[in-house]
Formats: structure tokens, sequence, C-alpha cells
């Protein structure tokens, strides 16, 4: 059974009729930034797709595995990509899609960086390029070292990702699985040392936030 059936399968009519909706990438964005931020204030979460549509709220992960699971409704392999960091910063993760043979990225994000990608990247390592320089902390430290090989959700049951609602970790397996894939370095050591801070003007941006 084709995977697209296998994830419609198991959905209820409900479910079913949102993701049937959500046909395009854009849409798939349009939508996860009509939804708040899950600031996780009872706690860390990983929500499964299920769970952030009964609590229409997500943070990163949450938003790109429901991007995910949107995208192999519609026939599209389930693709996520994380972003390993510097210091204390926090990582990232997106959902890959591929139009005209050319990459382009679904993302989650409080702020006006690290956002929706066009697919217009030749590949994976220059879509994740494309968010280096927007990657820094508040004391302007560019903070991405490295980001992850497309990762695959389709090698994992449905019903272990997509609709696992037993409790607010329900997806805990899943960030760990993805954090042990195979990374490939932003650039060499050497490269590191010398980067330049992002300015005072640039830092401002970081002030934009969509949900307070």
């Amino acid at each position: 059974m084709p995977y697209k059936d296998r994830i419609r399968k198991i959905l209820s009519p409900a479910e079913r009729k949102v993701f049937s909706r959500l046909n395009s990438p854009q849409k798939i964005q349009t939508f996860l930034e009509s939804i708040p931020i899950n600031f996780e204030r009872k706690g860390e979460t990983n929500l499964s797709p299920r769970q952030v549509l009964k609590r229409l709220q997500a943070h990163c992960f949450e938003g790109a595995v429901f991007a995910a699971v949107a995208l192999a409704y519609h026939g599209h392999r389930p693709l996520l990509m994380d972003f390993a960091t510097a210091y204390d910063d926090e990582d990232h993760s997106v959902a890959l899609f591929k139009k005209n043979g050319l990459w382009g990225a679904i993302s989650k994000t409080n702020h006006a960086v690290l956002r929706y990608r066009d697919a217009v990247y030749k590949s994976p390592r220059e879509l994740a390029m494309s968010f280096f320089h927007e990657y820094y902390m508040w004391d302007g430290r560019k903070s991405l070292r490295a980001y992850s090989a497309p990762f695959d959700l389709s090698k994992f049951k449905p019903e272990n990702w997509v609709i696992r609602d037993d409790s607010d970790q329900a997806l805990d397996w899943l960030m760990k699985a993805l954090a042990h894939s195979r990374y490939s370095e932003i650039a060499p050591y050497k490269a590191i040392k010398s980067i330049r801070p992002a300015t005072k003007f640039e830092r401002k941006a970081l002030r934009l936030i969509e949900w307070k």
C-alpha cells in the first residue's frame, strides 16, 4: 500500500478534511503561521501531528513533522532537516519538499528569520546554507554548525508518529532518532573562526516576533 494511503487510513474524517486542503507547501506554511507557537509553558513537548491539530499550536520540530505528514498525505516524501548549533543556541527543524527538481523548506518559527524557503535550491546543502547568515544569537554570534541529511519519515510506521496521542512527549523518540542521524558540517573550523558577528542592526530582527 502506498505510504499516503497508509496515512489516510489511520486519520479521522476531520483530520483528513484538514490535510486534504493543505495540498501545497504554500498552504501548509500558511496554516502553520496561522496557529500560535507552542511556548511549552508546562514543560517540554514533542507533539504528534494529531496533537498539533487538537491543540492548534506547535514549535519548530512539531511544525516540521506536521508539515511532513501534510506533504506525505498528497504523495510527497515526508522529509525533515535538522540544524545543529554551537554555544547554547537552540537547534531548528524544517520539512523539505521538492518542486521541479529544486528544494524548498517549510518552517515554523516565531521570529523574522529561519522561515519558509521557496523551491529554488539545487541541493539540500544549498538550501541549508541559506539559513547560515540568519542563524545568530542575541549577542551576534553566528551559531549554525551542521545540518542533517534529508531524514525520511516514511521508514517508520505512520501509526508511530502521525497519530501518537499518549503523552506530551509522544515524539521524543523521533527527535532523538533525527538527532542521531547523519549530519554534515556547514564549514571547516578555520572558516568558522573568522566569521563576522551579526551587527547591532541585524540583531534587531530577533526582536520581531509573530506570537507574544
